[in-house]
């Protein structure tokens, strides 16, 4: 790796030019990850995006006029003293603040890079243009540190909303629905048939698990989320897989109270609580009325329940 104090004027008008243009790209692919979720904001990276592509072209037009054509590959990791930059605009969907975050570091250094750079140059007109891109950088730097900050509008935060739901809301209430009714059947069955707490807990804590991995599984491989908006499978499984798990959980750990009675009593308890939080997931993300919701969901809970019991009694 080179030093920054070895750098000749035509190598730093070189890593100058290569700094814009990386700076460039990564602006586009923030632009490009933002506008599904936060288009106002997409749109202002992108004319970030337009400005370091004018500097670019100025940083081209002075080292043709001083240089030639020919343009030495040098970049930020062939130079000792760059930040190592993590790849976050690969991630799907891009946070905004992880993104001002990203950006607001990348205009400080570059900045600083402009600065030093201005200083140790001897040409008049190599150390304007440098000085003159330090300041612009400033203001990047500054709008970069303002947009996840700025008031997001009422179609993106819809836009965003719609998303959580599909991406989280969705796969997560599958799973818990799935874990906190379809465990019941196997675990009261048990209780019933056995009278034994461990014997009762084992058979609800190998239900929660498998019918974690299934669904998670399910889930994951149902799409991948190219058409659908639904976010990457991978996410959705791990969602939809932990609450399922969750759920079956939540009224099986009763059962490691030793006497069989009062786990059931508990696990009684839990579940008329897990049920009515299902409930109110649905009012509150997928619009189905509270009453309905809860009619729903007790009715389906109770017929689980009861099946559990006379086939566990029979």
């Amino acid at each position: 790796m080179r030093t920054f104090d070895s750098l000749t004027e035509r190598e730093i008008l070189a890593l100058a030019i290569a700094l814009e243009e990386e700076d460039g790209r990564i602006y586009a692919d923030f632009a490009d990850g933002l506008m599904e979720s936060y288009p106002d904001q997409a749109r202002k990276f992108e004319a970030l995006r337009t400005e370091e592509d004018g500097h670019r072209h100025r940083l081209l037009t002075l080292y043709r006029e001083r240089f030639g054509e020919h343009i030495p590959l040098l970049r930020r990791q062939d130079v000792k003293g760059f930040v190592s930059r993590r790849p976050v605009w690969l991630t799907r969907p891009l946070g905004l603040n992880a993104v001002r975050k990203q950006a607001a570091l990348m205009e400080l250094e570059t900045r600083r890079f402009y600065e030093q750079s201005a200083r140790r140059t001897t040409d008049a007109g190599i150390r304007q243009l440098l000085g003159d891109l330090a300041e612009e950088e400033r203001r990047h730097e500054h709008t970069a540190g303002e947009i996840a900050s700025a008031k997001i509008s009422e179609a993106e935060e819809a836009t965003a909303h719609r998303l959580f739901v599909l991406q989280v809301v969705q796969p997560g209430l599958a799973g818990l629905m799935d874990g906190s009714v379809s465990t019941l059947a196997p675990l009261f069955a048990a209780a019933f048939a056995t009278k034994n707490s461990w014997d009762t807990f084992a058979v609800g804590l190998a239900a929660s698990i498998g019918a974690g991995i299934s669904m998670g599984f399910a889930e994951a491989l149902s799409d991948d989320g190219s058409l659908t908006g639904r976010g990457r499978p991978l996410a959705r499984g791990i969602v939809c897989g932990l609450m399922t798990a969750l759920g079956g959980l939540g009224h099986t750990l009763p059962y490691l109270i030793p006497n069989i009675h009062t786990a059931t009593t508990v696990a009684v308890g839990v579940v008329a609580v897990e049920l009515v939080v299902i409930a109110w997931i649905r009012n509150r993300y997928m619009d189905t009325p509270l009453l309905a919701a809860i009619f729903q969901i007790v009715i389906g809970g109770l017929l689980v329940f009861l099946a559990g019991i006379l086939i566990g009694s029979s």
